[in-house]
C-alpha cells in the first residue's frame, strides 16, 4: 500500500529549531490583522511572573512585560480595547473545579486566593483604570468571563494574546479566539513559559494551526501605522 499520509516524524530536532524551521517558510499565509485589535494580556499575576517571590513564576524574555506594555499602550492611544485576566479562588477553592485536585500544596493552582499576593497583578504592569480586568478560572480567557461580550461590543476582529504560560492560557485563549471566528495573534516575545521545549513546541503549534505568531514589532508597526 502506498503511503499518502505521514506517520509520526521523530528527526532529532530540538522544539527551537522546529520552530524556526516552520518560521522560516516564507509561503506560509497568515491569517492577518483585521480593522480592529484588542490585547487581551493573559495572567500577568505575581504567582507566574515574580521569579524573585515564587517557585511558580517562570521568565522567558526578560523584556516581556515591557513589550506587553508598549502594545497595550499604543492599542489605547488608537482607541483599541486592552484586557487583563488572572487566575484566583476561593478561600475553600470550591470554585477551581476538577482543575484543582491533583495537588494541594501552598503553591497548587487552586490556593491562589483573591486578594493574595499570588492573585496580585505584578506592579511592572502598567494597567490602565479603563482596561478591563477580571478573574478567570480556567486557562481560557474567554471561558465563562465577559470577554466575548465585550470584544463584540468593541468590534474587535483581531486578538493579540500575550502573557503566559505560553503551553496553557496562552493557547488556550488563542485557539478559543479563533474558534469564536477572530483573527489570532501571538507575539513571541510577549509570552513564556517554564521550559523552552513547552515554549517552542507550543509557539509552532500555534503558527501551523490556531495563530500568526509574530515578533512583537509586528504588532507595534501595525499599531503605530493606524
Amino acid at each position: 500500500m502506498a503511503l499518502i499520509g505521514t506517520k509520526m516524524l521523530s528527526e532529532g530536532k530540538t522544539a527551537r529549531q522546529l520552530f524556526e524551521e516552520v518560521m522560516a517558510n516564507p509561503a506560509r499565509k497568515k491569517f492577518g490583522f483585521g480593522e480592529k485589535l484588542a490585547i487581551v494580556n493573559v495572567d500577568f499575576q505575581q504567582a507566574y511572573t515574580r521569579t524573585d517571590m515564587f517557585p511558580t513564576a517562570y521568565e522567558t524574555d526578560p523584556r516581556q512585560i515591557e513589550y506587553a506594555n508598549t502594545i497595550s499602550r499604543l492599542a489605547r492611544e488608537k482607541g483599541m480595547p486592552v484586557i487583563w485576566s488572572r487566575v484566583g479562588y476561593a478561600e475553600n477553592a470550591g470554585d477551581a473545579g476538577v482543575w484543582g485536585t491533583r495537588t494541594d500544596t501552598a503553591d497548587s493552582l487552586q490556593n491562589i486566593k483573591y486578594g493574595s499576593s499570588r492573585h496580585a497583578y505584578d506592579p511592572r504592569c502598567e494597567i490602565d483604570p479603563a482596561d478591563l480586568q477580571y478573574t478567570k478560572r480556567m486557562p481560557s480567557a474567554f471561558f465563562e468571563t465577559p470577554l466575548a461580550s465585550y470584544l463584540t461590543w468593541h468590534n474587535v476582529d483581531t486578538v493579540v494574546v500575550t502573557g503566559g504560560s505560553t503551553s496553557g492560557c496562552v493557547r488556550a485563549t488563542a485557539v478559543d479566539a479563533l474558534s469564536r471566528g477572530y483573527r489570532a495573534i501571538v507575539p513571541i516575545e510577549t509570552c513564556a513559559d517554564k521550559h523552552e521545549s513547552y515554549h517552542f513546541a507550543n509557539l509552532t503549534d500555534l503558527q501551523l494551526k490556531y495563530a500568526d505568531v509574530e515578533p512583537v514589532q509586528v504588532v507595534i508597526d501595525w499599531l503605530e501605522a493606524r
